[in-house]
C-alpha cells in the first residue's frame, strides 16, 4: 500500500524522535551543508568574498508573503479609498509602513497617533499626534480609516491612558469625525468572544461592534471582508458567515454615515 506524504514525514519524524534526533537540527545540518558546497563553488569560479555572512533560512522560502491580517487588510482598504476617490482621508494609528504608505502612493492622507513619529518626508503623509479616546477638533471627514488599532485602546501598551472603555470611546470619537455619507474603514481581531489580552490587545465578536450604540445610530455596514486563521482573505461575505473555528481572524468592515 502506498503511504501518503502526510503519512511518510509523522514515521519519519517518529522514527528520528527513538534514534533521538533533532529534526530541526538536522535539517539545519542539510542547509549548512548546502551553503559550503554554494561557497565553494562561488571560490571555484573565480568569485571574492569581502566577508562571510551566512544566511541559511532563504534557500528554500518562498518569494515573500501573501497572506495574513496586514498584508490583506492594508492592500484591501488601500484599493477600496482608491476607488471611493474622497476628497478627505483621515488614518487613526494605522502601520505607516503598511497601509499608509500604500494609500500615500496615490494621495494624501491625514495620519492620527497617539505616539510620536520621526519626520515623514513623503509629502503625501500628514502626521499629528492626537489621543482619539479624547475629542478631538480637526474638522469633518467624508472618509476614514483605523486598521488594527482600536483594540490596543485603552490597554496602556502604547503608554496610552488604562481606559475600560477605551476602545468605545475611540468608536464614538472616529463616527463623529465622520461626515453623512461618509465612510469609515475599521479592522481588528474577531474570534468567538469579546476577549481582553492584557496588555496585548482585545478579541471581539465579529458582531460586537453592530451593538456600539453610535453604530447604531450613525452607520450602516455597507461591505464585510475577514481573515481566517489561516491568513486566508473572505472576500465580501455576511458576518454570519465567519465559523466558529476562527479564533483570531481579522474582520474588516467598511461602515457608511447616514
Amino acid at each position: 500500500m502506498k503511504l501518503s506524504y502526510k503519512k511518510l514525514k509523522k514515521q519519519f519524524h517518529h522514527l528520528l524522535s527513538i534514534l533521538k534526533i533533532n529534526y530541526s537540527k538536522l535539517f539545519s545540518y542539510k542547509l549548512f551543508i548546502k551553503y559550503k558546497k554554494d561557497k565553494h563553488e562561488w571560490l571555484k569560479q573565480g568569485g571574492k568574498i569581502t566577508k562571510s555572512f551566512m544566511v541559511l533560512s532563504d534557500f528554500y522560502s518562498n518569494a515573500g508573503i501573501s497572506k495574513g491580517h496586514y498584508f490583506h487588510q492594508d492592500l484591501l482598504v488601500a484599493n477600496y479609498i482608491y476607488k471611493h476617490a474622497p476628497k478627505r482621508h483621515i488614518d487613526i494609528a494605522s502601520r505607516i509602513d503598511g497601509f499608509v504608505a500604500h494609500v500615500a502612493s496615490f494621495r494624501v492622507i491625514e495620519v492620527f497617533n497617539l505616539q510620536k513619529s520621526e519626520k515623514i518626508k513623503h509629502e503625501n503623509i500628514k502626521f499629528f499626534q492626537a489621543d482619539l479616546m479624547d475629542t478631538v477638533r480637526i474638522g469633518k471627514t467624508d472618509s476614514l480609516s483605523c486598521l488594527h488599532a482600536i483594540e490596543h485602546f485603552g490597554l496602556g501598551r502604547y503608554n496610552d491612558t488604562i481606559d475600560v472603555d477605551g476602545h468605545n470611546k475611540g468608536i464614538s470619537n472616529m463616527i463623529d469625525l465622520v461626515k453623512v455619507g461618509g465612510r469609515m474603514y475599521i479592522s481588528f481581531p474577531i474570534g468567538n468572544d469579546d476577549e481582553v489580552y492584557f496588555n496585548a490587545h482585545r478579541v471581539f465578536h465579529p458582531t460586537s461592534i453592530l451593538q456600539h450604540p453610535s453604530v447604531i445610530k450613525n452607520m450602516k455596514l455597507i461591505r464585510f471582508d475577514y481573515v481566517d486563521d489561516n491568513g486566508d482573505l473572505h472576500l465580501d461575505k455576511f458576518i454570519d458567515d465567519v465559523t466558529p473555528d476562527v479564533t483570531y481572524g481579522c474582520g474588516i468592515y467598511t461602515f457608511e454615515k447616514f
